[in-house]
């Protein structure tokens, strides 16, 4: 009984959320992602904690992946482009890493790119035959190319090298809208299977967590901190700006991940 009274009780919310406006729903979201920020302001006492618990949930759904390539032996869902993506943003960050800092990021960065090359590798060659190729139709140069351009318009301004600096923003840029191809070919789709809807999912929880990181920034500065990196320049306000986006861009299919999973459902469905 308890059981039924919960199911129908989501039911509830969710249809009615579903008659909202997206002025509404979108108003919702921020207040809920407003207090979930406030709520790890006040539990977690390091802030740098969110970017390793960032990187290990991105781990976490590469793993997934890993799964999902292994034990059911297809490819059907993911998109080899948003892959193709990641592993150029991962080997930059990298690169950028291991000259400017060396440390616990620069490991997993490592390991997280070496699996990513390990899942292209699959997509293209060992799965090939399962992989769709004219639902995976958002071009590289469509998300890579802007990025390249706007990191040479803005970027941190530090005592690193130039090319480094430059680097270090496209990375911010690229991994920002990396995840559209993914999107776009899951729009395509219309339905995705449980094991792509987790990796998604973690890669959105893992955009909040770094999200997260910067907003709490600027609020314990009173904005200050919004002028501190890049020597006044405009650089920390669009490197938050693009977590924003990405959490944004991903916030919606959070949401028909929950209620596909509060509802019971395996394979989830995207509207069209």
């Amino acid at each position: 009984m308890g059981k039924r009274r919960g199911v129908s009780a989501v039911n509830v919310v969710f249809g009615w959320l579903r008659q909202q406006s997206k002025i509404v729903k979108i108003a919702l979201g921020v207040i809920l992602s407003l207090i979930l920020v406030v709520f790890l302001r006040y539990t977690v006492k390091n802030h740098n904690h969110f970017f390793v618990a960032s990187e290990l949930i991105h781990a976490a759904g590469i793993i997934i992946l890993i799964y999902k390539l292994t034990r059911q032996k297809t490819c059907s869902g993911l998109s080899l482009k948003s892959q193709e993506v990641t592993a150029v943003f991962l080997a930059v960050r990298l690169i950028c890493s291991i000259n400017m800092e060396g440390d616990i990021h620069t490991v997993l960065d490592f390991a997280t790119l070496v699996s990513t090359l390990w899942v292209i590798y699959m997509i293209r060659f060992k799965l090939k035959a399962s992989y769709v190729k004219t639902l995976d139709n958002c071009h590289h140069y469509y998300v890579l190319v802007p990025s390249a351009i706007l990191a040479f318009i803005i970027h941190p301004s530090s005592r690193y090298t130039y090319i480094n600096r430059v680097m270090w923003a496209f990375c911010v840029y690229s991994e920002s809208v990396s995840v559209l191809p993914q999107l776009r070919l899951m729009q395509n789709a219309q339905i995705i299977e449980p094991f792509t809807a987790h990796y998604v999912f973690a890669l959105g929880v893992a955009r909040f967590l770094a999200c997260a990181h910067w907003l709490i920034q600027v609020f314990e500065t009173r904005g200050h901190y919004l002028w501190l990196i890049g020597a006044g320049y405009f650089w920390f306000p669009m490197a938050l700006l693009a977590e924003a986006v990405q959490t944004f861009i991903l916030a919606d299919f959070c949401y028909y991940y929950v209620k596909s999973a509060m509802e019971g459902q395996l394979v989830l469905k995207m509207p069209v």
